[in-house]
């Protein structure tokens, strides 16, 4: 891909939730209640926020998902739009729910996220744009959609030649197939762990490039939250550090991540530098509260990564 920032089409096909946050001093255990601060309601959705952060970084962008006819339906859909995603194949379900996400926040900025999936749960194949799909220069993927929608809209994009981005959260097996036609796989050290049966979170590249390959995966970027990425390729692993910030709210942040992934793998990018925007625009969004509403736009994340580059040499 050799095109010029905002006119390669990226697809994200998948959830989109409202996303009901709560702060609070600390994170409950198991059968504990803690006190917190009012609900916040914002709109959010791993594949909505991928789409928004792409969009507001400047790409094209489409979003395919499926909403209630609630009130969430509309505040998921006005922010969408307002971020420049294009909005024309999101389904509306007569007597569905919006899908909804529980968020806890604590002082750290640690989170916990429960997903109750409502209309994103029935998002079938048959409602996907084909013709969109094939279109693409990027296709976005992840789990909060019907396993057999996700692997549809693989099927389509690699059928046409599509670079296929698989954030594979929240974490499931999938079927091999679904890896096959992955270009792009994006984990976070949990997730890897989980692919690699260890007890443990795996950080070290050598054992991630091992445990990736066995799945057939020899493109990847595995996220480590503040200490950046690892860039895995045929050539090799790359650890790319991430822009230090005060962290506020890192709520989306990996969705941030993803988004900016895309839109420099669209733009003819290499995957180590689509990973070096990732990283400055998932820590950017870590400083504000919310997911979309905390993402950056082009200008604002390119300054914080030229400035974490130049603050990285040597004096």
């Amino acid at each position: 891909m050799t095109s010029q920032p905002g006119t390669s089409m990226i697809v994200v096909v998948g959830s989109m939730n409202a996303d009901l946050s709560v702060r609070a001093s600390r994170l409950p255990l198991p059968g504990e209640t803690v006190i917190g601060s009012d609900i916040d309601v914002r709109p959010g959705g791993k594949s909505s926020n991928q789409a928004a952060a792409a969009a507001r970084l400047g790409a094209t962008v489409a979003m395919v998902g499926a909403v209630g006819d609630d009130q969430y339906a509309k505040i998921l859909l006005d922010s969408a739009a307002a971020a420049g995603v294009g909005i024309s194949d999101v389904v509306t379900l007569p007597g569905a729910a919006t899908g909804t996400a529980m968020i806890v926040v604590d002082a750290a900025a640690e989170n916990t996220i429960v997903v109750s999936p409502g209309a994103n749960d029935q998002l079938r194949p048959e409602d996907l744009p084909e013709r969109l799909v094939s279109d693409a220069s990027v296709l976005c993927l992840a789990l909060e959609t019907p396993i057999e929608t996700v692997l549809r809209a693989a099927e389509i994009a690699e059928e046409a030649g599509t670079t296929v981005v698989l954030n594979l959260s929240p974490y499931r097996e999938v079927p091999p197939e679904l890896l096959r036609a992955t270009t792009v796989l994006v984990v976070n050290e949990h997730e890897l762990a989980c692919l690699s049966g260890a007890s443990e979170d795996v950080v070290d590249g050598e054992v991630a490039q091992r445990v990736l390959a066995a799945i057939g995966i020899t493109n990847a970027v595995v996220t480590l939250g503040a200490d950046g990425a690892l860039v895995v390729t045929p050539g090799g692993v790359t650890h790319l550090a991430a822009p230090r910030v005060e962290a506020v709210d890192t709520t989306g942040s990996g969705d941030a991540f993803t988004g900016a992934l895309a839109t420099g793998l669209a733009e003819g990018r290499s995957l180590t530098d689509a990973a070096r925007l990732g990283n400055a625009t998932g820590a950017y969004a870590a400083t504000r509260a919310g997911a979309q509403t905390s993402y950056p736009s082009r200008r604002e994340a390119e300054e914080l990564l030229r400035s974490a580059m130049q603050a990285s040499r040597p004096a």
